[in-house]
């Protein structure tokens, strides 16, 4: 039968990222994502149609990301008994990424079937419970970065670092069809290379087919040390006018950048040390994980160390792990930084935040990650003067800043960067997660560039290659 792809998630879309590769021999499994945004979000977040579970022979995770893992437990839920193989680093922070998506959805559920009641109809019942999400974990098996090991019948996969998060790679299989082995390359979110903390993303040399993300494949971020200006600026203002500045992030990766800056920032005298609120459960863990595999981080992070901890107990770093503790956060007074999920304003804490504080001219947004079509973080990037939250509509009176540089994933430039190094190889070359804004201009240019035509494939499409 050759070897078919079949695209359940980020196909032209830079969410529910879940891919399916069959062979004669084998079924296999990259990622299985939740859709995060837009209106038909509830409706794609179901087990991907046709899959059957039974027929997996395992499944493989670039990194924990919800949009990478956020379905993996209607797997177990299915009947799914296989392996799921991921880096140390994406195994530990998915138990976090899991537990929490379960508690969020059975929040929306609970508040859904109060509405729901009211009207005289029945309730919904979660996508996946606790146990699912248990018994998923139970099924993940770790792999060594650098190493091909066998995962399914006539398949074998290398993980490499991508930089994106901890934990993150991307992943080459070499894949018996019965005739010869043939490389496949899933790039998984490719980082910008770089930035502090972590080892810039390694590329690989060969391949026959490459299936590349691309989220900013139409542009490039400002450079960092730009980026970095600008927060500074942001930061000094707001101590000069003692006012408070939100920021809403993804719990992995973006709350342990804007610790680190804010520690080099006090360590150089930048500015003076004022309270910074860290107003997530999810995010407190993650950092207590981070500062657990410190031997993944590049020389810069190790040398800030020495002047004092980074992601470790610090007087200026305060988490407020409970509701109560957050709400309290509504009578502090400025200079403050409260960073709190979820990163895309989809749900969270940061609503609340937001409601009480957008009204307010002096407070600050700082948006430091990719903004999904149909998110209020995207109603804001797009000066929305306006927004609903809680049904409730607020007036944009705060100073909204989009910080570009600071994302986790490859610009334009560093996306090009990475694929020159498999182009040699002439491969196939498929494009997922983006939206078509950031893929077509990507796919035009690789083809000016390489004399290659991607492959732009759509939710539901088959590949055979």
């Amino acid at each position: 039968m050759g070897i078919r792809l079949t695209f359940h998630g980020a196909a032209g879309d830079v969410t529910g990222s879940c891919y399916l590769l069959e062979t004669g021999r084998a079924r296999i499994l990259i990622d299985c994502g939740m859709f995060q945004g837009g209106r038909r979000k509830d409706e794609l977040n179901v087990l991907p149609r046709g899959l059957d579970v039974n027929r997996l022979d395992a499944v493989l995770v670039t990194h924990a990301h919800v949009d990478h893992t956020g379905r993996l437990p209607l797997l177990a839920k299915h009947g799914y008994r296989g392996p799921v193989y991921a880096t140390e680093g994406t195994i530990e922070l998915c138990g976090l990424v899991l537990r929490d998506s379960v508690f969020v959805q059975s929040q929306d559920i609970a508040r859904l079937n109060r509405k729901r009641a009211k009207r005289g109809e029945g309730p919904l019942e979660t996508p996946y419970s606790e146990d699912n999400v248990e018994h998923l974990l139970r099924l993940m098996k770790p792999v060594v970065y650098e190493q091909f090991q066998p995962v399914a019948p006539g398949i074998e996969a290398k993980y490499v670092g991508a930089g994106h998060i901890l934990g993150s790679a991307s992943i080459q299989l070499g894949v018996n069809d019965g005739a010869r082995t043939r490389r496949i390359v899933f790039s998984g979110d490719i980082g910008p290379g770089g930035v502090p903390m972590l080892k810039d993303p390694k590329c690989f040399q060969r391949a026959d087919v490459v299936v590349m993300e691309s989220t900013y494949g139409d542009r490039d971020h400002k450079p960092l040390r730009n980026t970095e200006d600008e927060f500074e600026e942001i930061i000094k203002k707001a101590v000069r006018e003692e006012t408070k500045i939100l920021v809403p992030v993804f719990a992995i990766g973006r709350t342990q950048l804007m610790l680190y800056l804010l520690t080099e920032m006090f360590c150089d005298g930048t500015v003076p040390e004022f309270p910074i609120y860290v107003d997530s459960p999810m995010a407190i863990e993650a950092t207590k994980i981070y500062r657990n595999h410190i031997d993944r981080f590049d020389k810069e992070f190790k040398q800030l160390r020495r002047c004092r901890p980074v992601l470790e107990a610090c007087e200026s770093f305060t988490p407020t792990p409970t509701p109560k503790d957050s709400m309290a956060l509504n009578g502090e007074s400025g200079p403050c930084f409260i960073m709190a999920g979820a990163g895309m304003c989809t749900g969270g804490r940061i609503l609340h935040h937001l409601r009480e504080n957008l009204p307010k001219p002096g407070t600050s947004v700082i948006i430091v990650g990719y903004q999904a079509h149909g998110s209020i973080g995207r109603l804001l990037v797009d000066g929305s003067e306006e927004i609903k939250i809680f049904g409730d509509r607020i007036p944009v009176a705060a100073s909204v800043h989009t910080l570009g540089g600071f994302s986790a994933h490859a610009g334009r430039t560093k996306l090009l960067e990475w694929f020159d190094h498999l182009a040699g190889n002439m491969p196939r070359l498929i494009l997922t997660h983006g939206e078509d804004r950031g893929r077509e201009p990507l796919a035009r240019e690789i083809e000016k560039r390489h004399g290659l035509v991607a492959d732009l494939p759509t939710l539901g499409e088959t590949i055979t290659l």
